[in-house]
């Protein structure tokens, strides 16, 4: 089922779980009878203590899995019901530790959008604030990060994984904050990076930094599988709720 063109000027789509419920095979219910709406163009960040089941939702966005009951649908459309051309044009998740294959940092960046030139791959980058990064690499652009980047720091994966993001121009985004720790720079770049990236777009993050948080238009709440608290930031430090006081 092919996805309608955007309703408005924003590239978002609105993302809606009706009571969804996830089971993993080999253990209890990860998310239970959740139901969420968010409009398009809005950024959502999920919080809650580790196992509460934030990264489960992301993935059910990002159509890892399907949910064990319920649906999750894109502009009112059931993910299931759309190509795997349309969903990755539709969803681009940037998971915790940012993913790089083997080959240049070039190609890395183009994988979303394979047809994309030398000019765009650049233009994304400069964009997001990544082509300095990039360019002081012993080969610039074509600089091999050999499998899974390591031979690039954290923050310099996330930051190369953003760009590829910006270049696909997806309408919803999904991103899994990287918990190891960055220097204050790369962090300060990663944030301009994912304002950048986020600016109209759809946007669901783990946060795991209050930092992060306060990018949010709206914070979830996740506790045992279940949304506990839905509002914004400020409200949620002002209650002192779970978020606040970090469980």
């Amino acid at each position: 089922t092919p996805l309608p063109p955007p309703a408005g000027e924003s590239p978002g789509r609105s993302v809606t779980f009706e009571d969804v419920t996830f089971a993993y095979p080999a253990g209890g219910e990860a998310l239970s009878g959740v139901d969420l709406h968010i409009p398009a163009g809005q950024t959502v960040a999920v919080v809650g203590p580790t196992g509460a089941g934030k990264s489960t939702l992301a993935k059910l966005l990002a159509r890892f899995y399907d949910p064990t009951a319920g649906r999750v649908l894109v502009d009112g459309t059931d993910l299931r019901h759309l190509s795997a051309p349309e969903l990755r044009r539709a969803v681009a998740m940037v998971p915790q530790d940012a993913f790089l294959f083997s080959g240049s940092v070039a190609e890395n960046i183009a994988i979303g959008r394979p047809d994309a030139d030398a000019a765009a791959i650049t233009r994304a980058a400069r964009t997001l604030g990544a082509h300095d990064l990039i360019a002081a690499l012993p080969d610039g652009y074509d600089t091999d990060v050999r499998a899974r980047g390591t031979r690039l720091s954290a923050g310099q994966r996330q930051l190369i994984a953003l760009t590829r993001v910006l270049l696909a121009e997806p309408a919803i985004v999904v991103l899994d904050e990287a918990t190891s720790s960055l220097d204050i720079p790369t962090e300060r770049a990663v944030h301009h990076a994912m304002r950048t990236v986020l600016r109209g777009r759809t946007a669901v993050i783990i946060a795991h930094r209050l930092s992060t948080v306060r990018l949010a238009d709206r914070v979830l709440v996740v506790h045992d599988g279940h949304l506990v608290e839905d509002g914004p930031p400020a409200a949620f430090l002002r209650r002192q709720g779970r978020f606040a006081s970090g469980g």
